[in-house]
């Protein structure tokens, strides 16, 4: 199963810039006041419209398997606002997790 997810964003530019920035995400085409980011398995679409009337907010995590987690945070780092450092989990996943520019968090986690 596909799943695109529609976020709201404030400045298209800035969340273009930030997410190109991170390893394994890509801008693709896109039209009207939308940018479109891939990577990881998953498709975001980013919205300078005020669709729902109120501030970017997601009360969740979004999160991306990757094949090296310890790679992607030593990649990561610097770039983004940590959210959590690179840890083993106690349900078992060895993860980490930033906040983009637009508030929302991503966690990355190992791939089996």
């Amino acid at each position: 199963m596909a799943l695109t997810l529609l976020l709201r964003c404030t400045d298209l530019e800035r969340t273009r810039a930030f997410y190109t920035a991170l390893p394994g995400f890509a801008a693709a085409p896109s039209t009207g006041d939308t940018l479109t980011i891939t990577g990881h398995g998953a498709r975001l679409v980013f919205t300078a419209a005020d669709l729902w009337h109120r501030a970017p907010t997601l009360t969740g995590t979004l999160y991306f398997t990757v094949d090296d987690v310890d790679a992607s945070f030593a990649q990561v780092q610097g770039r983004a606002q940590l959210a959590w450092t690179l840890q083993d989990m106690p349900y078992g996943a060895r993860e980490f997790g930033i906040v983009d520019c637009n508030g929302y968090i991503l966690a990355f986690q190992q791939g089996a």
